[in-house]
């Protein structure tokens, strides 16, 4: 079963969300009748959930000893509904898939921040929920360090199959994240608001502006203008970013998968999808399904207007982000050209990417992916898996990996199991096992690796 074509479907996805967590975060915060009891609830939401460490801790997960009765009922049903794995889950198929990522390495991280993230920002409404939490033009790196503290450890050898791995847990958390969210900015269950009674049910209290819940629940939502927060469209259109586009930027710097393997790549993060509260119709099955659908929600999105538009700012935040990770001045503009690269103009114009870019770095990433394209096309009549445009992706993703994500004073938000096993992952992708031994050194020169090019 694939994703449905949007006009199948009974029900807008801009007006449907996520039941399972929505009624959870509800009921939360209905057990909390004072006016700062909606605030003392959300902290021991958090409490809990620093708890849920791996899928093992899931298992017949009970709220720790002094939890307010609702709050922990509520807590431990929504485990206990959303952490199963669908039926249709192929164990095979998700195992082929982490294989997969952790082959691609140091190119999967560099087609996230520059294909993946782009793409995720160009729908407006979905733009507008990171601007009014301020996440991305403020807080830049959180936000893309808290995207790889998903990504890994649901990619992760077992993260979603196995009682060792994190992926269930930490996309539980991320789920109900999502339905907090959607609740402070609509400061009701999303429900009552498709039901026609936006009643708020949080009590007003004065702002002080502190802290990202303050900021939502300060700013409040136009539901007749923008849908809800965190849709369903919104949602299936992110887990696109996160495999389609994923897939399509390999194809787009001549690496790309087998048909066969590229099904299993869906299918692992159609798994994920499952988990974090996507609904099946909006899941794609094969390459042509992602394809459509994705082009049917970006232009579905596009329709919808922010004033001021949001997506030049994140979008100019993204980069520069990525520039402050490169040495040479006449490079900075390297991740605007590849975004485009990957991304087209539609999105480029979008994000406000399509500004000019100084002649001499313009030039340079030219030749670098011509040339680089061309060597490729040659060699591997002789030497199938051989592929420069591999190398120079990695090297440019093994900058911002280890830079952005792995950084010892900012160690991702993981625990610590866990953080140790992606730093041993990351760092066996400091060499391409299937690159020969001149191509490793190149790399290892143009990613500044200086102890591994002597």
């Amino acid at each position: 079963m694939g994703a449905a074509p949007l006009q199948a479907l009974a029900t807008s996805p801009e007006l449907r969300a996520d039941p399972l967590a929505d009624d959870t975060v509800a009921r939360v915060i209905d057990a909390c009748d004072s006016p700062s009891g909606p605030w003392t609830a959300i902290g021991i939401v958090n409490r809990e959930l620093a708890r849920w460490q791996t899928n093992a801790d899931l298992v017949d997960w009970r709220a720790s000893p002094g939890t307010p009765a609702a709050i922990a009922a509520a807590l431990e049903a929504y485990v206990r509904a959303g952490s199963a794995l669908p039926d249709w889950a192929d164990v095979g198929k998700i195992g082929r898939a982490e294989e997969l990522f952790m082959e691609m390495s140091m190119v999967s991280c560099a087609l996230l921040f520059c294909a993946s993230l782009p793409e995720c920002y160009v729908l407006p409404d979905l733009a507008g929920v990171l601007h009014t939490a301020g996440q991305l033009e403020q807080h830049t790196d959180y936000r893309v360090r808290s995207t790889a503290a998903m990504i890994f450890p649901v990619m992760m050898r077992g993260g979603l199959t196995t009682p060792e791995g994190a992926g269930v847990a930490q996309v539980l958390k991320v789920r109900l994240i999502h339905a907090t969210i959607r609740h402070l900015i609509l400061r009701t269950n999303p429900a009552r608001v498709v039901a026609g009674n936006e009643r708020p049910v949080i009590a007003a209290r004065r702002m002080h502006g502190q802290g990202l819940y303050d900021t939502l629940y300060a700013n409040g939502w136009d539901t007749a203008r923008h849908g809800l927060p965190c849709n369903q469209q919104e949602l299936a259109y992110t887990l696109l970013t996160f495999h389609y586009v994923f897939l399509r930027g390999l194809h787009g710097l001549g690496i790309p998968f087998r048909p066969e393997d590229e099904e299993a790549y869906l299918h692992a993060w159609n798994v994920m999808g499952h988990v974090l509260g996507i609904e099946r119709a909006l899941m794609p099955a094969s390459m042509a399904e992602a394809k459509q659908l994705f082009h049917e929600l970006q232009q579905r999105g596009r329709t919808q207007s922010w004033l001021p538009d949001p997506r030049p700012g994140l979008g100019g935040a993204l980069m520069n982000m990525m520039a402050n990770e490169i040495p040479l001045p006449s490079f900075k503009a390297f991740p605007v050209l590849l975004t485009r690269h990957l991304c087209g103009g539609a999105t480029s114009k979008d994000l406000g990417l399509n500004r000019c870019v100084g002649l001499p770095t313009w030039v340079a990433f030219l030749v670098t992916m011509g040339v680089t394209r061309a060597v490729d096309w040659t060699v591997r009549r002789f030497v199938p898996q051989f592929s420069l445009c591999r190398m120079v992706t990695r090297a440019v993703g093994y900058r911002f990996t280890v830079r952005m994500l792995m950084s010892e004073t900012r160690p991702l938000k993981l625990p610590s199991t866990l953080l140790n096993q992606v730093n041993t992952a990351v760092h066996s992708w400091e060499r391409d096992p299937k690159a020969p031994r001149w191509v490793n050194r190149l790399e290892a020169k143009l990613a500044g690796r200086r102890q591994e090019a002597a």
